[in-house]
């Protein structure tokens, strides 16, 4: 069964009229935070023993609600209990954890909601209970500190695994528990986790919480990623293993200082552009990725602003990008465009110095052709990638799907993220010890160029 016993009540008139009639108000009430009433099977712990609860659903399961309530019904079990609530960054706890629409404190009942001290980063219970919130990205506040039950929320987005173990440390009093939620991601240790002995994994998919969501968000999620890798993984709540034959793996991007800010003053910055040919809800995105490269010859990605956009859009929004980064080139791929890229880059950019928003109508741009295939443009930059010489400065989470989603000779869409970067990263590895010299000019209210 995966309905909940209101779900089952809520269809049987008769059951219902029968149900709600014999309860008195203060029953009723007290229904209202009856959690084992109004949660699906899946939402609901599994019978012990476990060290790890982990529940894997897609956005929007319920896995959020599913941990608070556990947490709230531990905190008023009677005894005082030590608690870590832990998520991705301090925002990520209060908004969601603790302050989200199903979090702690909504949760719980109006006379047994703990106090929240937010500049002590903590929730108190009468009985003495006491959560304290950390932020995976500062695994270090987590070294110390010992606790009897944690709840870890998206787990598959911490920067890596420090904080994890750290917790795993701290969580030693008595028959310490935890209860972890995440959408899934292929990350290495999630996959040791999922597999480890005293884990027990509960799994849910969106459209199993179809009646607590929007039914037009509903309908549109299902429409854009039904029937998609990504779909299965953040929809369904999959855990996919890297894609055979992908020309990236996930590995090179959980290496040690795979994430850093490239030094000040690079040597060269570009921005590369992958127009998509029609604009539409159901178009192709256009790849907007910016690049560099240090005076050592490293390689760091800086931006990821692609997005489904009309040709005005995707302009301003890649001179936008040059202009932010102060790139010294801005490269356009013209297959399918043509001079036309060209045009409405020009078009845009003096339309943007005329509005004051930027000094001039001047842009280094050069067009850049496909003369080769997709797979033999993009394997030296995958190899660049092999060598540990790209760096990324910052997580590019729709960027590093696709790249590890591309199989070369597929029959998926075009990749647009892939393709743009692939361009900067080639403009950039192209002439390695020249200056980007001789772009052409495009501007100016007189059309020279």
């Amino acid at each position: 069964m995966t309905r909940s016993i209101a779900a089952e009540v809520a269809i049987r008139p008769d059951l219902r009229r029968s149900f709600l009639d014999g309860l008195s108000p203060a029953a009723r009430a007290h229904l209202l935070h009856e959690w084992r009433f109004w949660a699906r099977p899946m939402q609901l712990p599994p019978p012990p023993p476990w060290r790890v609860w982990f529940i894997q659903a897609g956005r929007g399961a319920g896995k959020t609600r599913a941990a608070a309530e556990f947490i709230r019904a531990e905190a008023e079990s009677g005894r005082a209990r030590r608690i870590a609530v832990v998520g991705e960054t301090a925002a990520d706890v209060r908004d969601v954890m603790v302050e989200g629409p199903s979090g702690i404190l909504a949760v719980s009942p109006p006379t047994l909601r703990p106090r929240w001290q937010p500049s002590l980063r903590r929730l108190s219970w009468a009985n003495g209970t006491v959560a304290t919130t950390f932020a995976a990205v500062d695994p270090e506040q987590l070294r110390g500190p010992e606790h009897d039950l944690a709840w870890a929320d998206e787990v598959a987005k911490w920067p890596d695994e420090e904080a994890w173990h750290n917790l795993m440390m701290g969580l030693r009093l008595g028959a310490a528990r935890c209860v972890a939620t995440s959408t899934p991601r292929p990350r290495a240790w999630l996959r040791r986790l999922l597999a480890d002995p005293g884990t027990i994994v509960t799994r849910g998919a969106t459209a199993e919480n179809a009646a607590n969501l929007a039914p037009q968000a509903l309908a549109d999620l299902e429409r854009r990623y039904g029937g998609t890798r990504l779909g299965r993984q953040e929809l369904a709540g999959e855990f996919l293993e890297e894609v055979p034959g992908a020309l990236w793996q996930r590995a090179m991007f959980e290496r040690d200082g795979f994430r850093a800010d490239p030094p000040a003053g690079a040597a060269q910055v570009v921005v590369a552009v992958d127009p998509a040919v029609s604009a539409g809800e159901d178009s192709a995105e256009t790849g907007i990725v910016a690049a560099a490269r240090d005076r050592a010859g490293r390689f760091f990605v800086l931006a990821d602003a692609s997005a489904r956009l009309s040709p005005d859009g995707w302009a301003r929004r890649a001179v936008a990008t040059y202009d932010r980064l102060g790139a010294d080139r801005l490269v356009g791929e013209v297959n399918n465009g043509g001079d036309l890229v060209e045009a409405v880059l020009r078009r845009t950019a003096e339309a943007m110095a005329a509005a004051g928003l930027r000094p001039n109508a001047e842009l280094a741009y050069r067009r850049v052709t496909a003369s080769r295939g997709k797979q033999a443009r993009a394997e030296p930059v995958a190899a660049l990638y092999e060598q540990g010489r790209v760096q990324h400065a910052g997580r590019f989470d729709a960027l590093e799907d696709q790249m590890c989603a591309y199989v070369p000779g597929g029959d998926g869409p075009s990749p647009d993220r892939v393709d743009a970067l692939v361009w900067a990263l080639s403009a950039l590895a192209d002439r390695p010890s020249a200056p980007l010299a001789a772009p052409v000019l495009v501007g100016g209210s007189d059309g020279r160029r």
